[in-house]
Parts: structure tokens; sequence; C-alpha cells
């Protein structure tokens, strides 16, 4: 049972989400080792045929055959004395990554994760035959699978603490999460919270002894609370970006925004900008003048510094107790409480933004909010940089763009040769396409593909 179970983490494919959000979004520009890699999303041509939305549906959908062949086949087992718990545990770990599998899905594939009525993905709870022809079924369902899944792991989980595995951090993380994606933001403030309180936000100490970097690392757990451990001969995440290494002379065909570099630079003293822009970047002083713009500022994304004897490998950061802080500002921004020293918006937003000032650097100054639209955007743009190539910066935007009247936000020569510089809050390529290898097969999906597609 383990050992399939070890299977069922190894489908968990979050690389690719990381992948498309970078390049549809703002946080990549098309670097000059570029020879037409990833120019499709980049230029927001989006389609059935799109090999991101293949490739998450498609492996999701395989981690989630895996999950119901181990819970399924779990029953034939018999369970010697002073295995019960072992045996529970394997279980709880099964369900868990089956709940987070589907709400994988829905929230690149369902145009709205706040209405239940509205269509979610396919349903598989069960092992299913070749022959079996699945509909996508609504939010509401799906969600009360999801809940299902999550009180049956909380249960029967114990209390593991290798933040590599499903933990009971996990499952609050989780449920926070989707709670907020939900818009349900009592719920998301009580799991946001549980772990504030007892998961201390990774500091940035100095440069150069800095936990926070060496978080990044993989060196130290740090404030993570569920990363996928990607040892030697897993996927590599920097292959995203670059040929062979993560620096300057390792072939980045993609690096980072230029806006995105602006924001990560603008606050003296902040750790991000050590930790996420590589040290081998040519940095224009003036990127809008400069005669060859792809030689001339190459911003090296460094959020991934690599392993030892792997540079292009390094584990993936799914739950992050800064997301909590995020999530608990969201909540408090829907309640009002935008401005204040303690327990608003402006406050919580400080509270991290301290954490990454090095040593003997002066603290952030507490922003003041003229209006709720204003908060909005601080929380987008902190999200922005702090989970900067996490896998958030697709969904943000979907979310939490029209409250904050921000979109896509690319600095224009990073956009100037293809005029794809953002796209309307209301353009239906904010939710994915169910992809042709589904609907080609599927009669039942193929008359329920979303909108425009």
């Amino acid at each position: 049972m383990n050992l399939v179970l070890n299977g069922v983490y190894q489908q968990l494919n979050y690389e690719e989400s990381i992948a498309f959000s970078t390049v549809f979004t703002d946080e990549v520009g098309i670097g000059y080792a570029n020879g037409g890699q990833n120019l499709d999303d980049y230029r927001f041509i989006l389609q059935d045929n799109s090999v991101s939305p293949e490739i998450m549906w498609a492996n999701t959908y395989r981690m989630l055959n895996f999950a119901n062949r181990l819970i399924v086949g779990a029953q034939s087992v018999t369970v010697e004395p002073g295995e019960e718990a072992t045996y529970n545990k394997i279980l709880a770990e099964a369900h868990a990554l089956r709940a987070f599998g589907h709400f994988f899905l829905m929230t690149h594939f369902s145009t709205d994760l706040k209405d239940d009525n509205a269509l979610g993905v396919m349903k598989l709870d069960f092992v299913p035959q070749i022959t079996d022809l699945l509909p996508r079924v609504t939010n509401g369902e799906l969600f009360d699978l999801i809940n299902e899944d999550l009180a049956f792991a909380t249960a029967n989980l114990g209390n593991p603490t290798n933040y590599k595995y499903i933990t009971q951090g996990f499952i609050t993380a989780f449920r926070a999460r989707m709670a907020a994606y939900r818009g349900d933001y009592a719920t998301a403030l009580t799991n946001a919270q549980a772990l504030i309180d007892v998961v201390p936000l990774t500091a940035a100490g100095t440069t150069a002894n800095s936990p926070y970097l060496t978080m990044f690392r993989d060196l130290a757990q740090g404030e993570n609370i569920f990363t996928l451990d990607r040892p030697v001969g897993k996927r590599t995440v920097n292959s995203i970006w670059f040929f062979n290494q993560p620096n300057y002379q390792g072939g980045p065909f993609l690096d980072m925004g230029r806006n995105l570099y602006n924001l990560i630079n603008a606050t003296p003293g902040d750790i991000r900008r050590t930790a996420f822009v590589g040290a081998t970047s040519v940095i224009a002083a003036d990127p809008a003048t400069t005669p060859d713009y792809r030689f001339d500022d190459v911003l090296i994304i460094n959020k991934y510094p690599g392993k030892a004897g792997a540079p292009l490998l390094n584990d993936i950061k799914v739950f992050r107790v800064s997301e909590m802080y995020f999530i608990k500002a969201e909540a408090l921004a829907s309640t009002g409480n935008l401005n204040g020293v303690t327990n608003s918006v402006a406050s919580v937003l400080k509270q991290v933004r301290d954490a990454r000032i090095v040593t003997g650097q002066p603290v952030t100054t507490l922003p003041v909010y003229a209006n709720a639209t204003e908060a909005w955007a601080d929380i987008l743009k902190e999200r922005r940089i702090e989970l900067c190539f996490e896998g958030h910066r697709y969904i943000d935007i979907k979310r939490l763009g029209a409250l904050a009247n921000v979109s896509i936000d690319r600095y224009f020569r990073d956009c100037d040769f293809n005029d794809a510089c953002t796209l309307p809050l209301s353009d239906y390529r904010f939710t994915l396409p169910i992809p042709i290898i589904e609907t080609r097969v599927n009669t039942l999906v193929r008359a329920q593909q979303n909108p425009n597609y």
C-alpha cells in the first residue's frame, strides 16, 4: 500500500501549472536564448489542443486513478495487529490527495468556484473501466466529495510531521485556500489563523546567513507546510525557463518580467531581491531605451536555485504560511477591516513585508488604503511578489482581479513584439479549455466544453 501511495504522490504534477501560470500571465519575458519556446501561451493563444491544459488534465486524472486503485485495493488487505495506524494513515493520505486533485482541476477548468451550480470537472471516486464516459458535474457535488475525503483524512491520519507528505497542516492549509477561492472567508480565516498561530514566517536574517534563502535552497523546512519532494531523477522545475542551468550562461529562454522585477526591487533590504533574482542577471539602468533589450536586460529567475548535482531541480512549494497571511488579509478585506496597526489588511501585509527585510534595515511603513479597491490591489501585489513562480498568478488574477481592478501587467518591452500585453478581466481565457484528448472520445464532456472554445 505504501509503495502505491508513493506512486500517487509521483503523479501529482504541479510543475505544469507553474509553467502555464508564469508564461500566460506577467511573471516572465522572452529570454535571449528563446527559439520559439512557449510563444503560444505568451501570445494568449489558448485552445483545446494547447499543451498545458492537456498535461494538467491527463496527469491529474492519472493521479486520481492511482488514488482510487489504492483506496479500493486496500479493502482486500488483511491488517495485522499493530498495523492499524499505518493502514489508516496510508488511506488518509490517499483520500487527501484525491481531494486535492479534484480541487486542482476545478481551479483551472471551472468558470466560477463561488458558484456551486457551475460545472466543475469529472468526478472520479472509483476505479473506472476504459469504456466509461463520465460527464462534468457541478462544483457543489465535487466540493461534497472533497469535504468527505478531507473529513476521512483528518480522522484517520494521526499527527505525522514530515512536510513532504500529507499532514494535518496540509489539510488545514488546503481548507483555507479552498474556502478563500469559494469566497467563504469566515472558514478561510479560521483555518489560516490556525496555521499562523503555530508556523512562524521565515525570517530574512542577513544576506550572508538567511533562513529564507536556506528554505528556497531546500536545506530547511522554514515556513513550508507542504512541498513536493523532488529528488534527483524527478521532473526539473527550472527546465520551465532554462535549457541547462539557472544562470545567464544556462540558456534562459524565459526570464523575469521587468514589471515583476521592479516590484521586487522597490524596497531596500528586501531579501526577495536576492532570493528571486539571479546574481548573473544583466540589469539595464533604463530598459525603455536600451538598444538590445533581450540581451541588455536579462533578469535571471532564481526562485529555484537548484540542488547539488542537479541545477534544474528543486522541491515544489505547494503551501507556505505566507499564503495563510494573504488569505487572512483577504478575509479582513471582505469585511472592510482595511486600515489599522492590528487586525487589518494593512497590518497583516506589513507583517509579511517586515519578515522579508534583512537584519539592520528599516522595517516597512504601514499602508493606508483610501478604499477597498486599493486594499485588494495591495493584497494582489504582495501575492504577486511573494508567491511568484509558484503557480498562483493565473488563478489570483481570475479570482481577485476585478476586486483590485488589476489584470495581466507586462512591461511594454516584454510584449512590444507581439502586442500581447494584457487581457480584459472578462476574457474567457481565464478558464482553461477542456482538452481535446478528452472531448474527442468523451461525447458527454464534448457537449460541456467551456464557453468560447
